[in-house]
């Protein structure tokens, strides 16, 4: 029997890994573009969803421009806070993507699920608005908090810093601000797993969970390993001096500390995140060419 996964945001980073992986057989991805299923529509979903069968939807369509959202607020609370719930009262199995953003960073180590949100702009507002969305549905559904997202797709951090540092020598990146790197690929991953357990189980573990990479960096740190490893694959090494996040004001405050605690994940859904430089690696063997291996 044929099993359908509706994924929203297909064309971000986390879609096009999610079309990449390797799904069962008998399991069908359908990533609707824009133009056939907006996300900021209500209208749209009802009559993209109208003569479809889904066993299940993973939510992964964002507005996720954090500074430009100060300004566009309407539209940031459209997207990431109603559309999720729309999403939630279909009834249909839900997986959602959320954000580190959710918390105020104030915390000294690392986040758990229970801990109080605090968002510091309208991003993480936004967000934490569409989780509480999705928990009000109708829908059996989980939450999936991740940060940091990288990957050899559209606009992320690992791109920005290839681009940067292939045109100039020294780079200026802040270092006082702390997470955990995630691939987009591993995100994807953990994905499968919850959205195919969803339909497969009735029983299986509802609710909030965090996943991310194991362990942490700042972003001076994970600017300092892409280049070691793009350097070693005959790509851009740029010196990178460490500021602090004064020296980069933004028009969004970002949390000082991102870091998010997978134990729960873990524990309910058999997920072990791997290290992050070992996700960073694969990214940069993808964009710049293959890392030799230490000690190969």
């Amino acid at each position: 029997m044929t099993r359908n996964i509706l994924v929203t945001g297909g064309q971000g980073q986390i879609g096009l890994e999610l079309a990449r992986q390797a799904w069962p057989e008998g399991v069908s991805i359908a990533c609707p573009p824009r133009a056939e299923l907006d996300i900021a529509s209500q209208a749209s979903l009802a009559t993209y969803l109208r003569g479809r069968s889904f066993d299940a939807i993973i939510n992964c369509a964002a507005y996720t421009a954090v500074d430009r959202a100060e300004e566009d607020r309407e539209l940031a609370f459209l997207v990431n806070g109603e559309a999720p719930g729309w999403l939630a009262d279909t009834g249909i199995p839900l997986v959602h993507v959320s954000t580190d953003y959710v918390f105020d960073g104030s915390k000294a180590g690392y986040y758990g699920e229970r801990d109080p949100v605090a968002p510091l702009g309208a991003y993480g507002a936004s967000k934490l608005e569409g989780e509480r969305a999705v928990g009000a549905g109708q829908s059996r559904s989980v939450v999936l908090r991740t940060a940091w997202v990288v990957s050899a797709h559209r606009q992320n951090f690992l791109r920005t810093m290839l681009r940067a540092g292939a045109g100039s020598p020294k780079l200026r990146v802040v270092d006082d601000q702390r997470g955990c790197p995630t691939s987009a690929a591993d995100i994807a991953a953990a994905l499968r797993v919850i959205g195919l357990r969803l339909i497969e189980d009735r029983d299986a573990p509802l609710g909030l969970y965090h996943f991310v990479n194991a362990g942490e960096a700042t972003w001076c740190g994970l600017a300092r390993e892409i280049f070691a490893l793009s350097s070693a694959a005959g790509g851009p090494a740029p010196e990178v001096e460490a500021i602090t996040t004064a020296d980069y004001p933004t028009p969004a405050k970002r949390p000082a500390n991102s870091r998010l605690s997978t134990d729960k994940i873990t524990s309910d859904y058999g997920i072990h995140p791997r290290d992050w430089r070992a996700a960073i690696r694969d990214i940069i063997d993808e964009l710049v060419g293959p890392v030799p291996q230490t000690g190969a």
